[in-house]
């Protein structure tokens, strides 16, 4: 295994963009893929309009902003997916991320590192479909990757010590806290992160207070963001994704039942932000 100097990050997403953004204002060659073209284009403009967001607020100059752009790139073609390490961001499907990293790992050398943005699928049931698993290990960021400080490094049964201390960093490299964990349903974050979305949705269920009172009270409290900001902010569809593994990995226990409430709201395509509609409405920009 050798030094991290290339980067490819697999979907262009929100959690893919973010990534591919925040690699390439650290200083690494970075290449974006995803198979949808548009997806990559709207990606490309969103990551340059916050650029020059950062520009127009003398966060950085215009040779940044010029440096920065020249180190990303944009690819439909997976042939094109060759890199130091690789960022998995796709769908939370672990039939796709299977897919998507047999055909990387034909394309790319045997020292190519393979992490995976997953949130709460089990790295070692990825990592039992690859050829060689000592090179794969998750990689969590969380959203915003360009803000959001923590990036949980989860470790399969036989991801290699080296892989980890190279992963370390990187992450150090980026001007962020990795913490290294096993492999476990729902990692550290989103294990104890359930009980803030699933209590507060039962409170909303039960008609103990209105979404927006339950917001205002927790962050009141010191929380960043209430429990139905946050949902909306990472995707509806996402959090009750995540909600749903957990609570079936550990056994599916009554504390930590899914809400139909968010159900609902999948069913009826109010999926938060990135659909303008969720527990809150969003204005078009």
């Amino acid at each position: 295994m050798h030094q991290i100097k290339t980067i490819c990050v697999c979907g262009a997403g929100t959690m893919g963009s973010g990534i591919a953004q925040l690699c390439a204002a650290s200083g690494y060659d970075t290449l974006l893929f995803d198979l949808n073209h548009d997806a990559l284009v709207k990606s490309g403009q969103a990551i340059t309009e916050r650029w020059q967001g950062q520009v127009e607020k003398n966060k950085i100059s215009q040779n940044d902003l010029h440096a920065y752009k020249n180190n990303l790139r944009f690819s439909s073609n997976i042939n094109d997916c060759k890199a130091d390490l690789v960022i998995e961001a796709i769908i939370e499907r672990a039939s796709a991320k299977v897919d998507l990293f047999q055909q990387l790992a034909a394309i790319n050398p045997i020292n190519t590192l393979f992490v995976s943005n997953t949130s709460s699928i089990s790295i070692n049931q990825i990592a039992a479909k690859l050829e060689d698993p000592f090179r794969f290990a998750g990689m969590h960021f969380f959203n915003p990757a360009t803000l959001m400080q923590l990036v949980e490094l989860v470790k399969a049964d036989q991801t290699s010590e080296a892989m980890i201390k190279l992963l370390q960093t990187f992450v150090q490299s980026l001007g962020k806290t990795s913490v290294i964990c096993k492999d476990s349903p729902g990692f550290i974050v989103n294990r104890v992160a359930r009980p803030y979305y699933l209590e507060s949705l039962r409170m909303l269920e039960q008609g103990t207070a209105d979404l927006a009172t339950i917001d205002q009270a927790l962050e009141a409290t010191g929380f960043k963001m209430g429990p139905f900001k946050l949902m909306d902010l990472i995707g509806i569809d996402i959090n009750y994704s995540v909600s749903n593994i957990v609570w079936d990995a550990l056994g599916k226990p009554i504390r930590l039942q899914p809400s139909p409430i968010q159900q609902q709201k999948i069913e009826l395509q109010e999926l938060g932000r990135k659909t303008e509609k969720g527990f809150y409405s969003y204005p078009k920009k």
